[in-house]
């Protein structure tokens, strides 16, 4: 799991499920001959070339995170730096295509099938007679059957993280030569592909002590392209030499090194040299696309980007005026702030220059970002309120906030358990529901929430939210956008710009924000409850719609005459009141004009006619004052003042939404202006968000969100927590209503999936394992679809029964799928076959660099 580079390691995807109910389902698969699936909503771009194109050997330095804890992939702190170093130097029998659909390894396996399924499933595994692990022992049958008895889950002293598949297994066994395998599974299971990727020799796996120490640090025996030759410290590197045992296509590359480089300082590394291949955020490939924008303007060219990009003329002209005035004092000082400039803009100026070796290429990580749902207590525990939170959101405005701006396609996710191209994908989100404010509202409705009722005034003292604790209004961090700012579309007004809302979003937030430290006791409110009943926390934000001095009523947000924190009766769609009020001022303005009109004609018939007609013209101005104080004031000073005083006190929060009015004029209320309300209590929910420099984009979309809740008079009081707590002590411990984060998608969701989704169960000590299950929302009904999922071997059944799945755990909101996770990779303008790859499983021994003069093929990039 992560949320945007924060968050430890988790096996494979998101949260929720369904509680109560019959579900119509919508129609899935097999009933159509359009495959649900489709096809991946970006593909890779990774600069393919054919291997005659690429030179022979060459170092490639690929910035990851950190150095692996283990290598070990079993292990439970194995991290994204492991999976590399396995993919590179051990065998997999399956390895996963473009589309993300596990695809048969040659270099391995020259086949495997179900060969029986009663009594018992076989599988046969038919090996390539060369593979040979790197101190020349074949790999065979001893290889299978210790990895197998070591994940088995029956020998506690192996400290396994996951035993899922090999827990099904009951025996294995030599075949008709060394060359077959014969597995024998004492319960069906569906996802036999997942096994034995990778697979470590039986040196590692034949002991316990083997398997908890002996793999963390080194391998001494491989079988890939690349083998293992130094884990350094020190210099922060893990070093992989090619193997000169590998009976495959050769590694164009004579070593691949892995760099620990943190991802806020990949900028300076890659353009000191120190990596040629990284995962990066969207400002740094903002950096990278203007870098090789400029590369034309030739060397010395001002940059109209960067530390100097701000200095005017005018400002150059008044600090050089400084620098050499009289006062001394002031000299000095802007003369050491010209010398700070000036080696800024050089370092920057430098940086450009070597970045113009780079390219950016993107695609959409196999992983998506979704909106979490605490349903263990408090108001998400009820269905229909967590149904109302997923009814408020407008998922493609939340997706083009984040991948329009970075040019790649803004589509929703459909899936739980699966995206777009792979197998078991379907859309069912038409199980919950699209975006739909009248139904969150009903639905709120319906579980007791009602608009403007009684709210208790609570004494008791509240949870400091953390050293230096603010509360601010939601959109305050919204301007953090997530995209670049040369590659934003102006024309999608607030979809691009996080600082701006729409119509409906401007406006009082109702939220409000604090900064938590890393404690997860930080918190101004406590999960699942609302403890803060003083509306004053909630901070209203002016947002104009133009710049010509008028606003439209009701969505600048800006308060009134009166405290926000009153009781105000909410604006009701019944204008009839008002419309009276309104009929009786047009009314008396007609006959005022009425009256004007009249006077202007008698004055041009006094200069065009005389004697009679001009007594004519003074007669009927008297007549016409005559009858307007019989008929009773109708002049615009005292009736202005009636009609303003009789409107003001009817109607305290303006007229008509949509009416124009003189800025700064107090906005109306809206259907849910009012806080909704329960037996005293309001109906608030704390958003936990991260604070750190990489998850911008997540803060955006989490101040987005508030703003979508605020319509359905739902507040949200944000909560902004260090990186390094946001998983341990909020999301894995429950210390939250609202939370953002992303799980990998799995090509075996049948098995990944199921202690994702399972129904937490409470443990001997009294205690609920919730597995993975972080948003404690589960139902027996989708564990038995699970269960038949995973142990129905027509592989077209098997995903029908996913699918349904999905369905339900749409149904039931715990957590609902936003968007697929950007990946950037910067990478050297003349590396192929290396990127973003998408769902791909990287092909090592075809990295490499371009020999000189020739091109990579065209991508397949969106």
């Amino acid at each position: 799991m992560s949320h945007d580079g924060v968050g430890p390691r988790a096996v494979m995807r998101s949260v929720a499920f369904l509680t109560a109910g019959v579900l119509a389902v919508p129609a899935l698969a097999g009933c159509s001959e359009k495959d649900p699936a489709g096809k991946p909503t970006a593909g890779q771009e990774i600069a393919p070339a054919d291997r005659g194109r690429i030179a022979d050997g060459g170092t490639l330095r690929w910035a990851v995170d950190a150095l692996p804890e283990t290598l070990n992939a079993f292990q439970a702190d194995a991290d994204a730096a492991t999976s590399k170093v396995a993919g590179a130097v051990l065998p997999s029998m399956y390895r996963l295509d473009a589309n993300g659909r596990p695809q048969r390894n040659p270099d391995y396996l020259e086949s495997a099938k179900v060969v029986d399924r009663e009594p018992r499933q076989v599988v046969l595994y038919k090996l390539n007679q060369q593979a040979v692990w790197s101190d020349g022992r074949e790999i065979g049958a001893a290889d299978f059957a210790a990895q197998w008895r070591a994940l088995s889950g029956k020998d506690t002293a192996y400290w396994t993280a996951r035993n899922a598949g090999y827990d099904r297994i009951e025996k294995i066994e030599r075949g008709a030569d060394d060359l077959e395998v014969r597995v024998t599974f004492s319960k069906p299971y569906a996802d036999w592909q997942s096994l034995f990727s990778p697979l470590y020799p039986k040196d590692v796996m034949g002991t316990p002590d083997a398997f908890n120490d002996g793999a963390r640090r080194k391998l001494k025996v491989t079988a890939g392209p690349f083998a293992l030759d130094t884990v350094d410290k020190g210099s922060g590197e893990v070093r992989l030499k090619r193997n000169p045992r590998w009976w495959g296509r050769p590694a164009k590359l004579s070593e691949l090194v892995l760099r620990a480089v943190p991802r806020d300082k990949r900028t300076a590394a890659l353009a000191d040299g120190k990596v040629d291949l990284a995962e990066i955020d969207s400002t740094e490939a903002h950096r990278i696309t203007l870098a090789a924008r400029d590369k034309g303007k030739g060397n010395g060219a001002p940059l109209a980007h960067g530390p100097g990009a701000a200095l005017t003329p005018g400002k150059s002209l008044r600090s050089w005026a400084i620098a050499h005035g009289s006062d001394e004092e002031a000299a000095d000082e802007e003369i050491l702030a010209r010398k700070k400039r000036g080696k800024a803009v050089a370092k920057y100026a430098d940086e450009q220059s070597s970045l113009r070796g780079f390219e950016v290429r993107k695609s959409l990580e196999p992983a998506f970002t979704q909106l979490a749902l605490n349903g263990q207590e408090g108001p998400l525990a009820d269905e229909r309120v967590r149904r109302a939170v997923a009814r408020a959101l407008d998922r493609d405005e939340l997706a083009r906030v984040v991948l329009r701006p970075l040019g790649l396609p803004a589509e929703p996710v459909g899936s739980h358990l699966a995206l777009s191209g792979q197998q078991a994908y379907a859309d069912n989100s038409g199980a919950l529901g699209g975006q739909d404010t009248k139904e969150a509202q009903a639905l709120l409705a319906d579980a007791g929430w009602v608009s403007g009722g009684p709210v208790k005034e609570e004494q008791k003292e509240k949870k400091a939210a953390g050293a230096g604790a603010s509360k601010e209004p939601a959109g305050s961090e919204a301007s953090e956008s997530s995209g670049t700012p040369a590659d934003s579309d102006a024309a999608e007004g607030s979809d691009s710009d996080e600082g701006s809302g729409s119509s409906e979003d401007s406006g009082s937030s109702g939220s409000s924000s604090s900064s938590d430290g890393s404690d997860s006791s930080d918190s101004s409110t406590t999960s699942g409850s609302s403890d803060s009943s003083d509306s004053s926390s909630s901070s209203d934000s002016s947002e104009s719609s133009g710049d010509d001095g008028t606003y439209i009523v009701g969505e600048d947000g800006k308060p009134g005459d009166d405290k926000p924190g009153e009781n105000r009766a909410p604006a009701l769609l019944v204008p009839a009141p008002l419309a009276e009020l309104q009929r009786v001022a047009l009314l008396d303005q007609a006959y005022v004009l009425g009256v004007h009109g009249q006077a202007e004609k008698a004055k041009k018939a006094k200069k065009q006619k005389a004697g009679k007609k001009q007594r004519i013209g003074k007669k009927q101005q008297a007549e016409t004052e005559k009858q307007r104080k019989k008929d009773g004031p109708g002049t615009s000073g005292k009736v202005e003042k009636n009609l303003a005083h009789e409107g003001r006190s009817q109607f305290q929060h303006g007229g008509a939404p949509g009416a124009y009015a003189p800025k700064g004029t107090a906005a109306p209320g809206r259907a849910a202006a009012g806080p909704l309300a329960k037996n005293g209590k309001p109906l608030t929910l704390r958003f936990v968000l991260p604070s750190g420099p990489g998850s911008q984009s997540l803060r955006a979309v989490g101040e987005r969100i508030a703003r979508m809740l605020e319509r359905i008079g739902i507040r949200t009081e944000i909560s902004k927590v260090a990186d390094e707590s946001y998983f341990k002590d909020h999301i894995a411990s429950g210390q939250y209503d609202l939370a953002l984060y992303s799980w990998p998608a799995s090509a075996f969701p049948a098995t990944d999936a199921r202690p994702i989704y399972s129904k937490p169960v409470p443990a001997a000590d009294g205690s609920l394992n919730v597995e993975q299950n972080y948003t404690r929302v589960g139902t027996d009904q989708v564990d038995q679809l699970f269960d038949q999922a995973i142990a129905e071997l027509d592989p077209g059944e098997s995903r029908s029964l996913v699918r349904k799945a999905d369905a339900r755990i749409w149904a039931a909101a715990g957590s609902i799928p936003l968007y697929q996770r950007p990946q950037l990779t910067a990478a050297r303008t003349n590396l192929a076959n290396a990127g973003a790859f998408g769902f791909q499983t990287p092909l090592y021994e075809d990295m490499g660099f371009l020999k000189k003069g020739a091109k990579p093929q065209a991508s397949s990039a969106p």
